[in-house]
């Protein structure tokens, strides 16, 4: 096998927009599955059937949350054991005079289409069928690296309504195709491969991940601040930066960051000096006229409140 080089995530964005498939890795691991994924609004009977020919497994329909919700579309199970936690919600058909059994190529495009569609209500969703949406994290591939968000991605990255539709892709004897057969099939048919891994490469690079808050005054005991809120769009955790003076792109200036800490910073618990540590960088940035405290929610430095009272308690049974 020659030497094969992964497409990029715009040829691939180009060609979801274009009503095309593309097959999507994790990354370049020659064990990794594949899958074919497609926009669901630009689903056709054509592609519905090649992916039951040449994909050979389940055919789902990945789809936001928000949307999901706007269904009225369950999760299959209350409690998911699944190796992956994939998010199956109930299989759907859409009920319409032009669908029959909801098992065709034809009948499952029309649901396909219908389920990005805006105008689609509930009840004209029949459950079960022979769909399988499947709930998507918010934030995709920035929030939960899986194939489910990738097609969610890729179709809202193309302009269109935000869903996919994919199916994992088998060899004839019915073993997983990996990346040597994926490549094979790539070149066979003229369909483009792309990782994971550059999705969210591509989507760090290209958007903000950050919301910046309005900037105010903040009189302190220890002096006088600008306040920025950040709020952290990948989990929805909120930062915030006290700032003070103004310094050139090229000059240094003094900067701490601090992990939240409430034990420590609200309440003045003795058992650490985060409160202290705190209140002395306030100071030495006032002192110095010029720096920035970074101060992020990350409770016991990621742990979180609920583990590091847990350690404490540890701590006072005479544990280190």
């Amino acid at each position: 096998m020659s030497k094969f080089k992964l497409n990029t995530i715009a040829e691939a964005i180009d060609d979801i927009a274009r009503g095309k498939m593309v097959i999507v890795v994790d990354d370049e691991d020659r064990e990794n599955e594949g899958d074919f994924i497609c926009a669901a609004e630009l689903i056709t009977p054509e592609i519905v059937n090649f992916m039951a020919t040449h994909g050979r497994g389940l055919i789902c329909a990945p789809l936001p949350e928000e949307r999901c919700d706007e269904l009225d579309l369950q999760l299959m199970v209350g409690k998911n054991t699944s190796f992956h936690e994939t998010q199956f919600t109930v299989s759907v058909d859409l009920l319409s005079d032009l669908t029959t059994t909801g098992i065709s190529a034809s009948d499952r495009a029309l649901t396909l289409k219908a389920l990005v569609n805006p105008e689609t209500k509930p009840e004209q969703l029949g459950r079960p069928g022979h769909v399988f949406p499947l709930k998507a994290k918010s934030r995709g591939v920035l929030r939960r690296a899986g194939h489910t968000e990738a097609a969610v991605d890729l179709s809202r990255m193309a302009g269109l309504n935000p869903g996919g539709v994919l199916v994992a892709i088998m060899n004839e004897d019915g073993s997983m195709a990996r990346l040597p057969e994926l490549i094979s099939i790539s070149r066979k048919f003229g369909i483009r491969i792309i990782s994971i891994r550059d999705l969210i490469t591509y989507r760090l690079d290209e958007e903000s991940i950050v919301e910046k808050g309005e900037r105010v005054k903040l009189p302190t005991e220890f002096g006088d601040f600008d306040f920025i809120p950040f709020r952290q769009r990948s989990n929805m955790l909120e930062h915030a930066a006290l700032v003070k003076g103004e310094w050139t792109k090229d000059e240094t200036v003094m900067v701490m960051v601090h992990s939240s800490c409430v034990t420590g910073d609200i309440f003045g618990s003795l058992r650490c000096d985060c409160g202290p540590q705190l209140h002395h960088a306030m100071s030495m940035v006032e002192k110095y006229g010029k720096g920035a405290v970074i101060y992020l929610s990350q409770e016991g430095r990621g742990i979180g409140l609920f583990n590091k009272i847990k350690t404490y308690k540890l701590q006072e049974q005479g544990m280190d």
